[in-house]
């Protein structure tokens, strides 16, 4: 049992949500975001080591399906970590499912080791089987019946290159029939995330929307992350915001500071139901916990 379990294995079996409403002051609504956020992996060699070794249990873990894994690899890894102590969503990618039968086994696996959370997304593969979509597998999941208490599913602040808004908005509205929460896409203009949360919320789309951003990356890794899986899941916006991505960096990294300061007077408005953030760590684990404990400490004084 590493440190960071033997500190946090109280938490075990309880899902830190964090959706909820938050009261308070600015800094206080920041600090239970900070503390309740999520950690976007990718189920490579060694992640799971880095997982354990570096990031409190009490933090909730997502793992990426994208063309270059397997949805295997992305179950192992969930199963793996929520053996360890820690509430993970296992990304479930519609265009990398076979069929029904495969959906069905793997809710029964997931089921089986406890694993009480889930991600939909549709996927930048190529279709293999009998679901195009999101909302495909959502519907399957209604009708097959499963465990798990709390789905996520995508939005699109700046919305999509192949999808009208309409199409989105749409899609949006008849996904948050069976989900919980909603992750966004990468955008680096908080005015831009928060006018989309309002606007989802005038729609009558009520979910918890948890702010996509990237965690606290050097360039060097990120480049080296992105050519080692392609232009999938949670590397999909460099394909259009490279050329912005890159102004973000300074000489140490990508620091997502400037998107919290932006985000951070709107974390508690009523009219927007920004309730946590989702940092896509490209695997760099240390780097963005490291990034998370120094704003913490921070707002402590």
């Amino acid at each position: 049992m590493t440190t960071h379990d033997a500190q946090t294995r109280g938490a075990q079996g309880q899902p830190a949500t964090g959706q909820g409403a938050v009261t308070g002051t600015p800094d206080e609504v920041l600090r239970s975001i900070l503390q309740n956020l999520t950690y976007e992996v990718m189920p490579f060699k060694g992640t799971e080591e880095k997982v354990t070794s570096l990031v409190p249990t009490s933090t909730r873990i997502t793992v990426t399906a994208s063309p270059g894994k397997t949805l295997d690899d992305t179950v192992g890894l969930a199963v793996r970590l929520t053996e360890q102590g820690y509430t993970v969503a296992p990304h479930l990618s519609a265009r990398m499912l076979k069929d029904r039968a495969e959906l069905t086994d793997i809710v029964a696996r997931l089921g089986e080791a406890g694993v009480p959370t889930l991600f939909v997304v549709g996927g930048d593969a190529d279709q293999a089987g009998e679901f195009y979509d999101a909302l495909d597998v959502l519907r399957a999941l209604d009708e097959i019946g499963h465990h798990f208490t709390d789905i996520g599913v995508g939005g699109y602040p700046e919305g999509h290159a192949a999808i009208s808004d309409d199409q989105l908005w749409k899609a949006l509205e008849e996904k948050s029939r069976y989900a919980h929460h909603v992750a966004t896409q990468v955008c680096f203009d908080a005015g831009t995330t928060v006018a989309w949360a309002r606007e989802a919320k005038r729609r009558g789309i009520d979910l918890p929307i948890r702010v996509g951003m990237p965690g606290a990356v050097s360039r060097q890794k990120l480049m080296r992350v992105t050519a080692k899986i392609g232009l999938g899941d949670s590397a999909r916006f460099l394909k259009k915001q490279q050329g912005m991505l890159w102004k973000f960096f300074t000489p140490g990294g990508y620091s997502p500071n400037k998107l919290v300061r932006g985000l951070k007077p709107h974390l508690g408005d009523a009219d927007v139901n920004l309730r946590g953030f989702h940092i896509f760590t490209f695997n760099d684990v240390e780097g963005t916990e490291a990034w998370r404990q120094k704003l913490l400490r921070g707002l402590e004084r």
